[in-house]
Order: C-alpha cells, then structure tokens, then sequence
C-alpha cells in the first residue's frame, strides 16, 4: 500500500524553525512549507532525490518562517510560486518583523499566490485544504493533507502549547477559537507539524493540551 505523501522535516537556524517537504511519491511533485533560515542547504538534497519543486507554501508570514524563501527562489532556475495568505501580506511587506529581533531578511519577490480558506490545493494528484487560522497572526493558514493524514499547523498549536499572542496581530481568544474549530475538528489520529518542536496529533492535543479545551 503505497504512502501518496512522504513528508520530511529539518529543524533549521537560531529559531529551530520546522521546515517541511511535502511530497506526492507519484509524480515527485513537492512543495516547501515555510522554508527557515539555512533553507537553501536542503536544496541540493531535494534534488538528488528526484523531488520536483512545485512550490513554496507560507503558514503566515512571521520571519523565521519566510527566511528561506529569497534562498530558494535564487537557487530554483525557474519561477516558483510563493502561496501567502492576503491579510499577511503588511506583516510580508515588512519583512517579518525581523528587525523588531534583530534579524535581517530579506523578501523581494512578492507572493504571487494568494490563499484562501477552504481553497483545494495539489501536491501532483492529492490534495490539501487550506483553513484560515488566525490568532497568532493575522492571515495565518493551516494546511491540511488529508491522504497522508497530517496537518502543517505553523504556529498555531504546539505540542502542549498554542501560539504566541503577544506580537502585534496576536488575539488571544481568537487564537483559541481557530483551534476548537481549524485544529480539533479533525479526525484525532491527524499528525500536528508545527512550526516549532516535536510533531503530535489532534487526539493528544484535544486529552492533553493544557492551553486549550474542547468546545
């Protein structure tokens, strides 16, 4: 029984950012899911294992997670969307936040790739579902991969933690009620790959996240 997807994740730079591949085993279609600082260096890899790049998809446009992009593009010899949603376009525009932290990013193409929820996307021949999930920010999108039974959930759930609410766009309730309904609606064997520590899964979260109960 072949796995559609095959995912892989790399921990990378000062953040310990999750970086994602997100393959169709089919067609070796696949895509980057916020590429971190370093993100460049995954590039030859990916390569030589015969992935096909198809695209670059942004849970939302905080820094450490848009750090690779510039790097990839550069290496990439032809044009590769960048996939954002719209409302996290200011927070793109600038560049993150990065020099609130004493980063320097750099973002010059702008994402040509507009997501919105409930918009169907294809890795080759599967599909994953885009859910708007604001709370940490703004224009913060969920991928969803049905087929391979996982969720890319950035920054909004943790395993036993939720997302900052502190930086400009964080809305603490808000954050909450995109879990309860983004997050916890699906199916509890759901892998969580988030944007920062290890994976978990809807079931764990909904028993045992401390933050953030089930309706």
């Amino acid at each position: 029984n072949r796995m559609p997807f095959e995912i892989q994740s790399f921990t990378l730079g000062p953040l310990q950012n999750n970086t994602y591949l997100l393959g169709e085993t089919h067609s070796r279609a696949a895509v980057f899911i916020d590429p971190g600082f370093g993100s460049a260096d995954l590039y030859p890899t990916i390569l030589r294992q015969g992935w096909k790049l198809a695209a670059i998809w942004l849970t939302h446009a905080h820094f450490d997670h848009i750090a690779g992009v510039n790097d990839i593009l550069k290496a990439h010899l032809s044009p590769l969307p960048v996939a954002l949603h719209p409302q996290a376009l200011p927070l793109w525009r600038q560049k993150g936040g990065a020099r609130m932290f004493g980063f320097e990013v750099e973002t010059d193409a702008p994402p040509d790739f507009l997501l919105q929820h409930g918009q169907i996307l294809f890795v080759g021949d599967e599909i994953v579902e885009v859910r708007h999930a604001p709370g940490h920010s703004a224009g913060h999108v969920v991928f969803y991969a049905p087929s391979a039974e996982a969720l890319f959930c950035g920054d909004v759930i943790f395993h036993r933690g939720i997302g900052r609410t502190d930086l400009p766009e964080g809305n603490y309730d808000l954050l909450l009620e995109s879990i309860r309904a983004q997050v916890y609606s699906l199916p509890p064997q759901t892998r969580l790959l988030s944007g920062h520590g290890p994976e978990s899964t809807v079931g764990e979260e909904i028993a045992e996240n401390p933050f953030v109960r089930p309706a």
